[in-house]
């Protein structure tokens, strides 16, 4: 369908009467009618106050009709109404008196995705009007707006749905609105289907009436006041499981009819996530119900719709013969995300999407910490440190952002949803509340919820609630009070810098967080019992001198080789001096990597450090030493450490048995031969798995082909036998070898352990035979775990042509869902027999891949950096900034990922260029 501004500007003529034929008339334009100014943002002096909402989807011929009803309220008197509309032909508008409706004008901005709404002589005076707007579309072929969906049953029927992703900014390709959060209204909704279909909405439905036309109209309960990015509604044929939570909130589970067996866990977790955080908050859950939806084609990993949460297949449904332990978690923090979001995000909304982090930083962090609370088998604490890891990733670069950053058209918006508002802003908040201790971040936290409950807020209404909790008037602190927690708090100065000063200013120390992009390095120097700090914004590849402005308020804390006790030191300035009661031997600081904050031991700080992990590495958690890891190795990138002393570090992994410090190890040792890879350094190369084999041959050959032990026994189990097969470890291939032999001669009905299933498909997929087998069972199996370990699988087989076929099926989007597009073409470009095959794929189908996925989204930003971050030579450095440079900004040129994509090239090639002789004359050393 051509555009409609295209329609509008090549056919319509001049502006006519608003009162011609009783349709509505679109301005030109031309010089006819009045002028106006268009602008990014909608004013405030008109805002919505109810929709009454009718949509009327066909799912046979994959569009849709609809009427509004907006109710507003005028606060200052008007010619014009502006509001949202893009890619919907508007058939009729009016204002609506007391006895005749008025025609109105409709002029549309495609560039602004904006429509004015107008009357020759006509003024809209203060106070209540009501508009209402014909209108119809066809149904999205993306993942956003209003959208078509599909899906296969086992016999092979082609099934449709339509469903909704209006976050952030795509309400306004359902219905013509005022598509900006601090525009909240409530919304009546009323949806039309065929009998053979269900619709599903955000509120409960009050009743169903038969039209003459045999089609069903569902009309829904009024929601409460909420932004128009989280309205939903859903037409598909789907079933559904119930139960209600002890707080009285039905909570139900849909999916497609075959795959409703999988709702029990999903529905089980919800229930009590839901509770949990009911109880939490201290603020009952303020829908009557909530469903969670399974849907088929879904291009983010999960959506917080207010009572209608979404999901891809793969994030909700669970099996126990089939789902292995990483599914589980994985589908219990997704759940624990969306349900937090309820409260941080719905009930209480961000003002504008530059302070996102209000939303998905609070919701990262409140997923872990219900999960540790209500699921303590997950272990779920032992994953949270990776997440702090990759904001530092993106974090370390000069096209790093602010975690609130000013943002203002639907691209900019949609960069916002990175790794900066999601994992920074959750790791910055753990670390607020390290430092505040958990009493007084919760008391503040359940504070600023009440206080702005149906409202939107910025950052600084957070830091007034999350200080002087214990004088706050406002909301009842008595238990802190009562506990002798705010008390007693002169005699409490070890528990954290809170109690040590009265005038303690949370905004201030915050801001340093949160308008000024990156994190410190923190360089310590012990001299006797004198602790020298120094601190400066750790950045790759650019001159230190222009970070000479950064200054962070850090929460430091440390512990000794004399005293496990936790102490904390608050450093405000750029350099500071605290005192040791005693000389100590080593000095660790970042307990657990609580704070955001890397660590430099300067003047052979590192060596007793090096000596106490090769004596006794338990001396130190788990995060402590996955910690000390990540950091030796991310200053040896700024020329901070030598790599030998990084690599010495290493050899203690020997005896390391704990999942994040064996996880961290690979994050920082396998990209370097990745490089490699990629150089035709096959020598050097080899050497460095040999030694990174041989380094866990002992954890390796520990592992048994099961899915017993714990939680991160079981997540390591797969980690080691996969990185062991891929390797082409001998013992590792020939179990994994037999098993799939004799997995594929019971043509798959023989059950594999879940926890290594995807190590035994991964060696299948090595050949033609086996790769084509898998392929088959892809396409027929109902179980969405599954089919994401098949199609992984497939994506790391050595044939190079099996995985062209494959990223052309998935762009196709027939036998591989397209949303699967984005995590298969950074699989296939990770394989060294394909890297280059991912980068022209990604060339040559650019423009389809953003018509498909939306520039600025994750999908298209986690595309661009995956698929070559591990170049390091100066001839891809050159095509890609040379492809990027070729486009137009509405194209793309200009993202924020391509710059963070140049400057991950960049970094490589300094490195290699640094450091390849030291590591090899290492290895020559060191290997076996």
């Amino acid at each position: 369908m051509l555009k409609l501004s295209i329609i509008l500007f090549l056919s319509l003529t001049p502006t006519l009467d608003a009162r011609d034929g009783g349709n509505v008339v679109f301005g030109s334009f031309g010089t006819t009618g009045p002028s106006f100014e268009w602008k990014m943002r909608l004013t405030d002096s008109v805002k919505p106050l109810l929709y009454d909402l009718l949509i009327h989807p066909n799912l046979t011929s994959l569009n849709f009709t609809g009427t509004v009803q907006i109710h507003l309220e005028v606060q200052r008197e008007t010619k014009h109404i502006f509001l949202h509309s893009k890619n919907l032909h508007i058939s009729k508008a009016f204002i609506l008196g007391s006895r005749h409706p008025h025609h109105l004008v409709v002029r549309e901005s495609e560039l602004y995705e904006q429509i004015a709404l107008f009357c020759e002589g006509f003024t809209f005076t203060r106070g209540n009007h009501i508009i209402q707007l014909h209108f119809s579309a066809n149904l999205s072929d993306s993942f956003h707006g209003f959208y078509k969906g599909s899906y296969t049953t086992r016999s092979g029927e082609v099934r449709s749905l339509a469903s909704t992703q209006f976050e952030p900014t795509h309400a306004r390709a359902a219905f013509p609105c005022f598509d900006e959060p601090s525009f909240k209204a409530n919304f009546s909704i009323r949806i039309r289907r065929e009998p053979r279909h269900i619709s599903i909405s955000n509120m409960p439905k009050l009743k169903t009436v038969e039209l003459a036309d045999g089609v069903l109209e569902d009309k829904y309960d009024v929601s409460v006041k909420m932004s128009t990015y989280l309205v939903a509604f859903i037409i598909c044929d789907f079933l559904s499981i119930s139960k209600r939570s002890q707080h009285g909130v039905e909570i139900s589970v849909y999916t497609v009819p075959e795959k409703i067996s999988q709702a029990e866990y999903a529905l089980n977790t919800a229930v009590t996530l839901l509770d949990f955080y009911d109880d939490y908050f201290e603020i009952p859950y303020p829908l009557p119900k909530q469903d969670l939806a399974a849907i088929p084609d879904f291009q983010s990993g999960a959506m917080e719709n207010w009572g209608l949460t979404t999901y891809r297949e793969s994030g909700l449904l669970f099996d126990p013969e089939r789902s292995s332990t990483s599914d589980k978690l994985g589908i219990t923090k997704v759940i624990g995300h969306e349900l937090a979001h309820q409260w941080f995000g719905n009930l209480v909304t961000m003002h504008w999407w530059n302070d996102l982090w209000l939303n998905e930083g609070f919701a990262k962090f409140m997923e872990f910490l219900s999960i540790d609370i209500t699921y303590p088998e997950l272990q779920v604490n032992d994953y949270f440190l990776e997440k702090c890891f990759t904001a530092m990733g993106v974090d370390s670069l000069r096209s790093s952002h602010p975690i609130s950053t000013p943002v203002e058209n639907p691209a900019e918006i949609r960069e916002m949803f990175d790794d900066v508002s999601y994992q920074k802003g959750a790791c910055v908040l753990n670390m607020l509340r390290d430092f505040l201790t958990p009493e007084v971040f919760k008391m503040g936290i359940i504070r600023y919820l009440k206080k702005h409950s149906y409202q939107n807020t910025v950052n600084a209404h957070l830091w007034y609630s999350l200080t002087n909790v214990c004088q706050s008037g406002d909301l009842d602190a008595g238990r802190l009070k009562a506990a002798g927690f705010c008390s007693d708090r002169k005699s409490r100065t070890s528990a954290s810098k809170w109690y040590m000063e009265d005038d303690l200013n949370v905004k201030a120390l915050m801001d340093t967080w949160t308008l000024q992009e990156g994190f410190p390095m923190i360089t310590v120097e012990v001299k006797g019992r004198e602790v020298r700090l120094k601190q400066e914004r750790y950045l790759k590849g650019a001159d230190p001198s222009k970070n000479s402005s950064f200054l962070w308020q850090v929460p430091l804390t440390y512990i000794t080789s004399s005293s496990r006790s936790v102490q904390r030191f608050l450093l405000k300035t750029r350099k500071d001096v605290l005192y040791l009661p005693m000389e100590v031997e080593w000095i660790k600081f970042n307990v657990d990597m609580r704070g955001y904050y890397m660590v430099h031991y300067e003047d052979g700080g590192w060596d007793p450090l090096i000596r106490q992990l090769q004596h006794n590495h338990t001396v130190f958690s788990g995060n402590d030493r996955a910690s000390l890891i990540h950091n030796i190795f991310q200053l040896v990138s700024i020329g901070k450490v030598p790599l030998d002393k990084a690599l010495s570090l290493s050899v203690y992994l020997r005896h390391e048995v704990e999942v994040m410090p064996v996880t961290q190890a690979f994050s920082e040792l396998v990209p370097l031969y990745k490089l490699m890879e990629k150089r035709n350094m096959a020598v050097l190369e080899h050497k460095l798995k040999g030694f990174l084999v041989h380094l866990f041959q002992g954890l390796i050959d520990a592992q048994q082909w099961s899915d017993e032990g714990s939680v991160a026994e079981r997540v390591l189990r797969n980690y080691l036998l996969l990185f062991a097969c891929v390797r082409r470890y001998a013992p590792c291939v020939r179990t994994a070898q037999e098993l799939f032999h004799k997995w594929k001669d019971a043509d798959g009905e023989m059950r594999l352990p879940a926890d290594v299933r995807l190590v035994v498909y991964t060696e299948g997929a090595r050949t033609e035979e086996g790769w084509d087998f898998l392929l088959e069972k892809y396409l027929h199996t109902m179980y969405p775990s599954e089919k994401a370990q098949i199609k992984a699988a497939l994506s790391y087989s050595p044939l190079a042509h099996k995985l062209h076929w494959l990223l052309e099926r998935a762009l196709k989007g027939d036998m591989l869902k397209t949303h699967e597009l984005p995590s298969l073409l950074i699989s296939v470009s990770k394989n060294p027999k394909s890297y280059k095959m991912a980068w022209d794929f990604l060339k040559s189908n650019w423009q389809e891949l953003v018509k498909k996925f939306d520039l600025g989204t994750s999908s298209i930003s986690r595309m661009v950096v995956g698929v070559t971050n591990q170049y390091s030579t100066k001839e891809m450095l050159n095509e890609v900034r040379l492809f990027f440079s070729s486009l137009q900004d509405d194209m793309g040129a200009r993202l924020r990922s391509v710059q963070q994509a140049l400057e991950n090239i960049e970094e490589n090639i300094r490195w290699m260029e640094k450091n390849t002789p030291l590591l090899t004359e290492w290895l020559n050393i060191h290997s076996v």
